[in-house]
């Protein structure tokens, strides 16, 4: 291996820090490689091992350049050369290093493929397309709804347990899509793990308020951003879609990638069934800018106003705006979802909207500008009922002890919470009418919440405060592997004696491998005379092999070997 990856060490010794950390990171090497100098670097690029995680990731059009290099090393400029050398494959003079060669041996050549454009979408699909992106869209709406809420489970593997897929179903979204909704807007930074939580991100609540056209937008600029290499062009498009089954032709596990991409595709409305394509794709895929108007057109129209009901419930005669449908659903609980979804108003959601901040007067009031019936008495008398309820019982901090204080004008509640089992993790105590605990006051504040009491936080100067039991979290970018120190690691060993040192990993390979050299000595009168050797051994600063030619062993001082080169036999 040594004597292959001297030609890789010396274009290592010469690239720039840049094109180190660029290689390095494409390579998915560990900053903190225990690597001494260029030598033990170029080794390691050309192991079997880094070799097998590499190829994989190459493109089509990567995968069938090198193919191509090892029958003929590649002329100035052809594509991918440039790539292929700053991936560390092929040499300066456009052949692949011996180990890549050996590693292609049981690779076939990628099958070319046609990259015309794809078929236009009929009227009749481009219609189905639209609806489609538009049920995604608000399916990714309500499940960053019931994320806000709760937060979702997370297996080891970062997917969305079954358990909480079966709770999403009875919420109305399709269980055998909740992977693919929610990779859709991970990609859009609407959501990010939180040890082994799904929270909401900061920008999901701007995106909840926006636009349908907003929204959609978002999600496609947010999956074509995220496009795995094989199917992005430069222009900042994607192959046509035809074309995704073959673009990492050496990744046993893309063929399965490549399909969960192409059904993003389709929730998003970028390709019909029949793999035809929406006219609004087509700039997406060329690298264009976002026309979500064709798309749009095609959606019902969004209102802005609401019939409220005597039964406490209200209808929308078609999709509501969103930012409306937002605000309301915290409010009521929504029964059905379709162009004209229906909302019920019960005691529960009511002080679920008190606990989230809004107050009779606030709520009162977006219904008043949100109706087109005014607001049945039976519904004012309802939030009327429930917020003089609501902060019946308060939750505070006692400045003297430190201790999380429970208040009520109601002694019997107090009683009720004294002896309620559901509480007893509180190790909730008597005191003064009142009742004390250890326990952290908001987290009372929500136990009391979960048992439905009528429960307010309350800060230390008495005002009554809107408790946040999920806060969101902030999509944390990735951050790019520092590889200074590494870098800085194997320059510190370039030098005068790096030749030296390379030609004893040489020597030493070459006796491991029992390696017929040829060997360039230096005379002592300054000429040079070359031998064949078979290397048998290596110490004391000295080279003993058996030379072929003489049928001699010969004994060489390293010192004075200037070169040596493995003969293939």
């Amino acid at each position: 291996m040594s004597t292959h990856a001297r030609p890789l060490a010396e274009w290592l010794s010469a690239a720039s820090d840049e094109q180190l950390a660029s290689l390095f990171s494409a390579r998915r090497v560990r900053p903190d490689a225990g690597w001494q100098d260029f030598f033990d670097a170029a080794e390691a690029l050309l192991d079997p091992g880094s070799l097998a995680r590499i190829l994989p990731a190459l493109t089509h059009d990567e995968a069938t350049a090198l193919i191509a290099a090892v029958v003929e090393p590649s002329a100035e400029g052809t594509p991918k050369r440039a790539t292929l050398e700053s991936l560390a494959l092929l040499g300066p003079d456009g052949s692949p290093f011996p180990p890549v060669i050996a590693a292609l041996a049981d690779r076939a050549a990628p099958t070319p493929f046609d990259v015309s454009p794809p078929q236009a979408a009929s009227e009749a699909d481009t219609a189905h397309a639209a609806e489609r992106a538009f049920t995604t869209v608000a399916a990714i709406a309500d499940l960053l709804l019931l994320a806000r809420e709760k937060p979702f489970a997370l297996l080891t593997g970062g997917t969305v347990s079954a358990g909480e897929k079966r709770l999403l179903a009875e919420s109305g979204v399709a269980a055998e899509s909740v992977d693919a909704l929610i990779a859709i807007a991970d990609d859009s930074d609407l959501v990010a793990p939180d040890g082994r939580r799904l929270r909401t991100t900061g920008r999901a609540e701007e995106w909840l308020r926006s636009s349908v056209a907003d929204r959609w937008s978002t999600l496609v600029t947010g999956f074509r951003d995220a496009l795995p290499r094989g199917v992005r062009t430069d222009d900042g498009g994607w192959l046509p879609t035809t074309t995704w089954s073959q673009a990492h032709p050496w990744d046993p596990t893309w063929a399965e990638h490549g399909e969960v991409l192409l059904e993003r595709a389709r929730l998003l409305g970028l390709i019909t069934d029949d793999g035809s394509e929406p006219v609004w794709a087509a700039s997406l895929r060329q690298g264009g800018s976002i026309e979500s108007a064709p798309l749009t057109n095609l959606l019902p129209s969004e209102v802005d106003r609401i019939f409220l009901q005597n039964d406490l419930s209200a209808i929308s005669p078609g999709p509501l705006a969103p930012a409306l449908d937002v605000r309301l659903r915290t409010i009521a609980a929504r029964e059905s979802a379709a162009q004209a979804s229906t909302y019920r108003f019960t005691p529960e959601s009511i002080a679920h909207a008190l606990v989230a901040g809004e107050s009779e007067e606030s709520i009162l009031a977006f219904l008043e500008s949100l109706s087109l019936t005014g607001i049945p008495q039976p519904l004012r008398y309802l939030v009327s009922q429930t917020s003089q309820r609501h902060g019946l019982v308060r939750v505070s901090t006692d400045s003297e002890t430190g201790r999380t204080r429970i208040e009520s004008s109601d002694p019997h509640l107090i009683e009720a919470m004294a002896v309620d089992q559901g509480l007893r993790s509180l190790a909730l105590t008597k005191h003064v009418a009142a009742l004390s605990t250890r326990v952290g006051r908001d987290t009372v504040y929500w136990a009391l919440t979960d048992a439905r009491y009528p429960a307010t936080l309350v800060a230390e100067d008495g005002t009554a405060i809107a408790g946040e039991r999920n806060p969101v979290v902030h999509a944390a970018p990735e951050s790019a592997a520092d590889y200074a120190p590494l870098i800085a690691a194997l320059r510190s060993h370039q030098g005068p004696d790096a030749d030296a040192a390379w030609l004893d990993r040489e020597l030493e390979a070459a006796v491991r491998a029992k390696a017929v050299l040829r060997v360039s000595v230096g005379m002592p009168d300054g000429s040079t005379r070359e031998l064949i050797l078979e290397a048998t051994g290596l110490g004391g600063g000295r080279l003993r092999g058996r030379d072929r030619a003489a049928d001699v062993e010969r004994t060489l001082p390293v010192s004075s070997i200037r070169a040596a080169t493995v003969i293939a036999q």
